[in-house]
């Protein structure tokens, strides 16, 4: 079996597209369905079921996708295990970054790490915590870091760094100091349920006696900077990372406002997959991170 013919496999599953995978392989649309055709004939049976323009795999297609995707690891660890032993790391690295970590720590750890090793491309793939532990859970990356500790026994968890979150508002905002009772009654900018952020603030609020279920949200965002954004139009409070904030508080776009039960401290995590061996390149990487001061 040829090794091309997975690869072509894996890109038309991936994007359940003759045509995507086409485009995204740089081939024409009838060397993709002919690679798949040789495919099929050696295997004996038939991978995809082509319904119209869409393409969804057969029983058969799911149970070689598990196998290919093992032996495309495998392959990019051959390719790493040689670089290094020629003295050299070169690659393609899969990270996965929740918010703060993704927008605010990450970028910069990966240009200094790039700057040590110029042959080696990283993806960093942002999403919340849950995201990215789904994203390492199924092989789309090999490291993440995230907001909050992952209770999975699949999971190895390793603290990174302490993070500092606060209140802020827009720099109109007539208080500069909140009470614990008063926070319910502002109107508040959250993030998404699953972010590290929210599950701070959420056993933040417990600790002190609060119930973060009863904060008045007026609105609900997706990326920290649309919470900074709908903070400095007005709109409402919000709690965020101090990493976030930093600029906009030193040019005074974003002011901090002064609360009990606030500043909260949470820790970052390093997190890999328990039962799955290191990369070269992601051992590499995470000798790396784990090291940084």
């Amino acid at each position: 079996m040829e090794l091309r013919y997975l690869d072509i496999f894996c890109r038309v599953y991936e994007k359940k597209s003759f045509s995507r995978a086409a485009e995204s392989l740089y081939l024409t649309q009838p060397t993709i369905s002919a690679h798949i055709k040789s495919l099929e004939e050696e295997l004996g049976i038939k991978v995809f079921d082509r319904l119209g323009r869409q393409v969804l795999p057969t029983k058969a297609g799911e149970l070689l996708y598990s196998y290919a995707r093992k032996i495309e690891g495998l392959g990019k660890e051959a390719k790493e295990a040689i670089a290094l032993f020629t003295g050299s790391l070169k690659g393609r690295l899969h990270i996965g970054g929740s918010t703060i970590p993704g927008e605010y720590l990450l970028p910069e750890v990966i240009g200094n790490f790039r700057r040590e090793n110029p042959d080696v491309y990283s993806n960093l793939h942002i999403g919340d915590t849950k995201d990215v532990t789904a994203m390492l859970i199924d092989g789309r990356i090999e490291l993440g870091v995230v907001g909050a500790i992952i209770d999975d026994s699949r999971i190895e968890n390793m603290k990174y760094s302490d993070d500092e979150l606060i209140l802020i508002a827009a720099p109109s905002y007539d208080k500069d100091h909140l009470t614990n009772d008063m926070i319910s009654s502002i109107p508040f900018i959250a993030r998404e349920r699953g972010s590290g952020s929210w599950l701070a603030i959420e056993k933040a609020f417990s600790v002190n006696g609060m119930d973060a279920g009863r904060l008045s949200i007026v609105a609900e965002m997706g990326s920290t900077e649309a919470v900074k954004t709908a903070v400095r139009s007005g709109l409402g409070l919000s709690i965020v990372s101090t990493l976030a904030v930093k600029d906009e508080l030193a040019r005074g776009s974003l002011k901090m406002i002064d609360i009990d039960c606030l500043p909260i401290m949470r820790e970052l995590y390093i997190i890999t997959h328990k039962m799955k061996v290191k990369s070269p390149l992601c051992q590499a990487f995470f000798n790396f991170i784990s090291n940084r001061p």
